[in-house]
């Protein structure tokens, strides 16, 4: 500390810093969206469960580590600029208490934390079971129901009460998927398939993103799980599982204008349109109108949002891998024409 400072303003910095974090930990409220306290399925609540223990046991020894750093700097002091610390040899007792009890405590957290994750790995079977491929792409999701031959994108659709069992992957950099209300976050790895289960309570919209920085737009890579009632579930299957159906030139011909564009501007040979093209690079577009997000879940899907999208990727979601096209208006509202057919 420096001389003549006097002791009151010496904790000045120290007050305001713990001021400011209790204020800043105030802001939460229980509406948050990505809350992993508020646990809305049985495999969160599973993580949720597990949290509690380790934090109570964590807080503890966290309180107590302080409280013996504040005694000691206050008793053994030095009180004068000749005053040395008595000189002192190792005290067994002691050794020992400070290795057994710390072992003993990382026992009791091993034990809980191992048990919970034997449970969580297992792979849920039954005829009600959802499996689901989820893979990771610089920066988007993609979600394939191999049982119903159905793949989107950003928004992974399940049934409400059923267990979903996610195969996870990834097409280029680890990513991390996480739905904090629905289940623990894991790491989607090339050349590697990880596995987790998630499940929700009720029906609804959960959020979520990549918990692994993965690139330069990490921070725009989102998700949302769409929670439905199984008959609702079943009816987006249905929906999703068709061909696109290819606009007809005399019933609307601004769109089958916009679908010859398509294929001329080159988003064909990046983008699946079941029954018209097989793009393997960006998200599979056959039922782009049955979701509510695209660009990584960023964006709500309007025609405005659509447009300002064509006119510049990049601009709109630095670090895109969709070029500037250099569309002309006139060519992007074929275009949006045309993606507003897709059903």
């Amino acid at each position: 500390m420096r001389r003549g400072v006097p002791a009151g303003r010496r904790w000045r910095p120290a007050l305001a810093a713990v001021g400011l974090a209790l204020v800043l930990g105030a802001c939460g409220n229980e509406e948050l969206p990505q809350n992993a306290l508020d646990p809305e399925g049985p495999y969160a609540r599973q993580v949720h469960e597990l949290a509690k223990p380790v934090f109570i046991i964590a807080g503890f020894v966290f309180v107590l580590v302080q409280a013996l750093v504040v005694y000691s700097a206050v008793k053994f002091r030095r009180r004068s600029e000749d005053e040395a610390p008595v000189q002192v040899h190792g005290n067994v007792r002691m050794e020992l208490t400070w290795t057994v009890i710390p072992a003993a405590v990382l026992a009791v957290v091993g034990v809980l934390t191992v048990g919970t994750i034997a449970d969580l790995d297992r792979v849920p079977q039954g005829e009600e079971v959802v499996n689901v491929t989820v893979t990771g792409h610089q920066w988007w999701w993609e979600y394939e129901y191999p049982d119903f031959d159905v793949v989107t994108a950003n928004e992974m659709h399940i049934p409400v009460g059923v267990p979903v069992a996610v195969e996870l992957e990834s097409a280029d950099v680890i990513h991390s998927f996480w739905p904090p209300k629905l289940a623990g976050k894991l790491d989607a790895i090339p050349n590697r398939t990880n596995r987790l289960t998630l499940q929700a309570d009720e029906a609804g919209i959960y959020y979520g993103q990549c918990a692994e920085f993965c690139g330069i737009a990490h921070g725009d890579m989102r998700l949302r799980v769409v929670a439905h009632e199984p008959a609702d579930f079943e009816a987006w299957v249905a929906a999703n599982a068709a061909e696109a159906e290819l606009p007809s030139p005399e019933a609307d011909p601004e769109a089958a204008a916009g679908a010859a564009l398509f294929r001329a501007k080159g988003c064909a040979s990046c983008h699946t349109v079941k029954g018209y093209s097989a793009g393997e690079l960006g998200p599979d577009l056959t039922h782009l109108q049955q979701r509510e997000t695209f660009a990584g879940a960023i964006f709500d899907l309007n025609p405005a949002n659509l447009r300002a999208w064509l006119r510049d990727p990049p601009a709109e979601k630095p670090g895109a891998l969709m070029p500037n096209l250099d569309l002309t208006e006139e060519e992007i509202t074929g275009l949006i024409a045309y993606l507003e057919t897709l059903e």
